[in-house]
């Protein structure tokens, strides 16, 4: 069937067939690659420059210049030394006067630009890192913050690209042994009983006196030379040595507007949304993308942004390998119907990106000859489902990958998935609910979605979209600020770069055309076929009734509470972040009737290749707070009480582990270390075996500081609920929580139906009278909870 790859009837759209013109082919290719090289040399120069630049250096060598030149009075004393460079740098005899001014000026002009280039790198190095903000409200700052903010602004350069701040960001620094051990031995002292307690103090002690010493000293060796001391280890070891599936394991979801949409044209939203995706992805490769910055002064690590495209995940037997691909091989996308493939080129032969109609075009032509393809049963049938095999476990996988594709058609096949930007499909089905659409993008239905790509979206009939994102190569914020790109300029009246938008869509619903674009013409979709044997349909056959079954297993509940939000938890003087943290243990403790070890993710991008870490949100003085909520005897002044003191050791919690004073990360880079180097520790095992009964994790918003805020009543309803992810322990809940605005919240909540012990509605309904209850207890006190932050 090989021959039939290339056998795809044209659509309704201009045709090209490549190589009429060879010396065309030659100019236009050759011109790409100038242009390519032009724009990475350039950023090459402009970030190894940062935060000064090229303008620096024209001030220093025009300033010398012009004191050697005029002579002046006032400058007779630097003009000497000046002009006793000369015998330095060995001048010829007779080299005439001006040319010596200019080649002393621009000795002088690159020695001072070198020096001032390093000090204001290692300054604004050691500028960012202080934390003392984190530890102040963004309106009560002391006067050493204020200050520091002002240095930081004027150390930094102007106009910075993506990854201009990468020289200029801190190390993450190793934390002590000992603050590590107490943190954790804190932590687990509401869950464990004493007895155990005590055991893992005493593997603590030893581990301490015998282990700790060395393996620390490697991590501070490693930390001064690596980007990141864990990061490379979490990735391979948590990540890509990981067997388990990575469907509902790994992978994440991502929905769009909650109570709005654009356009309920599928085709017409997947062609505006591909479109902003594949501007986004040229804006990261020419480093056009503006760097994320907190309170407009600290930039966050964009290192993630590099594999956000083109991006996938190979299998491996042992350990898979993350690919990336360079843009000259990824300028297309892989749109999947029915389980039919198809690789659409995204840029005409002029080398321009294809305007949203073009793509919807190109769309229309897809959905109707996959329903030919199917009609006429050109495909074997098995081939359908071949997405299937992404959800198996991951050695599984790996031997079918190598067994039947790596030769014939099914490498070139795969091969154009691999080098894909990213993944669309175009779904049959429309989901009303939050936890249906939540469902079809963690999982899909086996067939619809292939996990190993760095992200997916997926449309459905009725115009709603959301997207899966492959876990590995970056976390969920940076997935959330693509799409937020979309979802922003689908929207009218937003302000963007080029001024306020005035919406993607006619009145009809469908694309607006772009005034006075001439689009060149395009390459049709190629169908991708696959050489299906009997032993490859069973081995998909049996990955589709895996991942039905696996996908049958989830119980997802995802739910708007709109009794209130964080409007009314500021008034009672808490952290809405903490706030949640107690309604949800409380909600645990009510639905299992004991505490859970309590997972919840923090960033910390405020180091160089930061990525997460864990915030052990059940502490001693929660756990008290929880149990005073159902003791009856205590007043509501009480609770209050220890409702505000559980609140604030949750928040400084939080705050240490974005300033990198964690505890898991440290313990886990121990452990590797502990391993590789042939020891065993009872102390380290211990602690990295105990199970997150419940992981939460809260997602950002609003990541665009030029996009309105979703609080204004114009916009509240175009907010996203967020996403969410799969349970990390199949008898415990997954817990995602969205903080729009301040007259909701958003909340996904997951687990296993083959638990006896969990319901995800269950927990919901838990979790809402955590929050009536949590807000009876100011409204039964107003004169302590009333006034405002």
């Amino acid at each position: 069937m090989a021959e039939a790859r290339f056998a795809v009837t044209e659509p309704r759209i201009y045709h090209l067939e490549d190589g009429k013109d060879s010396w065309k082919d030659f100019v236009r290719e050759t011109r790409k690659a100038i242009v390519r090289r032009f724009y990475r040399t350039r950023n090459l120069i402009q970030n190894g420059l940062y935060p000064t630049s090229l303008w620096n250096l024209g001030v220093t060598v025009g300033a010398t210049s012009a004191v050697m030149a005029t002579d002046l009075d006032i400058f007779q004393s630097v003009n000497r030394r000046l002009w006793g460079l000369q015998h330095y740098m060995y001048l010829p005899q007779g080299t005439p006067y001006y040319i010596r001014i200019f080649l002393i000026s621009s000795s002088v002009g690159f020695f001072f630009f070198f020096v001032l280039l390093h000090i204001r790198r290692y300054l604004l190095r050691a500028l960012l890192s202080y934390k003392g903000w984190l530890y102040e409200q963004p309106k009560k700052q002391s006067w050493i913050t204020l200050l520091w903010g002002v240095l930081v602004r004027l150390v930094s350069g102007g106009s910075p690209l993506t990854y201009s701040y990468q020289f200029s960001l801190p190390r993450q620094s190793v934390p002590s042994v000992s603050d590590t051990v107490n943190k954790l031995l804190e932590s687990v002292e509401p869950v464990l009983p004493p007895e155990k307690v005590d055991l893992m103090r005493d593997q603590a002690k030893e581990f301490q006196r015998v282990l700790a010493p060395k393996l620390q000293r490697i991590l501070y060796l490693k930390s001064w030379w690596a980007n990141n001391y864990v990061t490379n280890w979490w990735e391979n070891y948590i990540y890509l040595i990981n067997r388990s599936p990575i469907a509902i394991n790994s992978n994440y979801y991502c929905l769009d507007h909650a109570f709005w949409q654009p356009t309920t044209s599928q085709v017409a939203r997947a062609a505006t949304q591909v479109c902003t995706f594949m501007s986004v992805k040229q804006k990261i490769e020419r480093e056009q993308l503006r760097p994320l910055v907190i309170r407009h002064t600290i930039p966050l690590c964009m290192n993630q942004y590099e594999r956000a495209f083109s991006t996938v995940r190979i299998p491996g037997v042992e350990m898979d390998e993350l690919v990336h691909y360079e843009s000259f091989e990824s300028k297309h996308i892989v749109v999947i119907r029915k389980g039919v493939y198809y690789k659409l080129d995204m840029y005409d032969v002029k080398g321009q990106l294809l305007a949203p109609m073009t793509v919807a075009k190109q769309l229309e032509w897809i959905i109707e000859d996959a329903d030919r393809q199917l009609e006429s049963n050109t495909i074997p049938s098995s081939s359908t489902s071949m997405a299937a095999l992404t959800a198996m476990k991951r050695d599984e996988w790996a031997r079918i990958r190598k067994q039947y594709f790596t030769d014939g058609v099914n490498k070139e096949s795969i091969g154009i998935i691999d080098r894909a930007a990213f993944m669309v499909t175009l779904d049959t089905h429309a989901y009303e609910t939050f936890s249906e659409r939540g469902k079809a993008c963690l999982h899909g239905d086996g067939t619809s979605i292939w996990f190993d790509k760095s992200f997916s979206m997926i449309y459905f009939s009725n115009g709603k979209c959301g997207t899966n994102g492959e876990h590995s190569w970056g976390d969920a914020p940076v997935i959330g600020h693509i799409l937020e790109h979309a979802m922003s300029e689908e929207i009218p009246g937003v302000p963007s770069s080029i001024g306020v938008l005035a919406g993607k869509y006619d009145p009809n619903g469908y694309c607006i055309p772009f005034a006075d674009y001439a689009q060149a013409a395009v390459r049709s979709p190629m169908l991708l076929q696959w050489e299906v044997s009997e032993p490859l349909a069973e081995h998909i056959d049996a990955a589709l009734s895996f991942a039905q079954k696996n996908n049958d297993d989830l119980d997802l509940c995802i739910i708007n509470h709109d009794a209130y939000g964080k409007g009314f938890v500021k008034k009672c003087k808490v952290s809405p972040d903490a706030y949640i943290q107690l309604a949800l243990q409380l909600a645990y403790y009510r639905d299992a009737g004991h505490f859970a070890l309590t997972y919840e993710s923090s960033m910390t991008r405020l180091f160089l290749h930061g990525r997460t870490e864990t915030v052990r949100s059940l502490t001693s003085q929660a756990a008290t707070f929880v149990r005073a909520m159902e003791d009856e005897t205590l007043s509501n002044e009480e609770k209050i009480k220890l409702l505000r003191n559980a609140a604030n050791v949750h928040q400084d919690l939080y705050r240490d582990c974005m300033s990198g004073k964690g505890c898991d990360r440290h313990l886990f880079a121990l452990f590797v270390l502990c391993k590789g180097l042939g020891h065993e520790s009872e102390f380290l095992h211990t602690a990295l075996t105990l199970p997150w009964t419940l992981s939460t994790s809260q997602q950002p918003q609003q990541q665009i500081e030029s996009n309105p805020s979703v609080g204004h009543p114009c916009y509240r309803d175009m907010a996203s609920p967020g996403g969410g992810f799969g349970p990390v322990s199949d008898s415990g809940y997954g817990v995602s929580y969205m903080i729009p605005e301040d007259s909701r919240f958003f909340f996904h909540v997951s687990s296993k139906k083959s638990c006896p012990d969990t319901d995800s509605q269950r927990f919901v309904d838990n979790i809402f009278k955590a929050f009536a209850d949590m807000k009876a207890l100011f409204e039964a006190k107003p004169a302590d909870g009333a006034n405002s932050k």
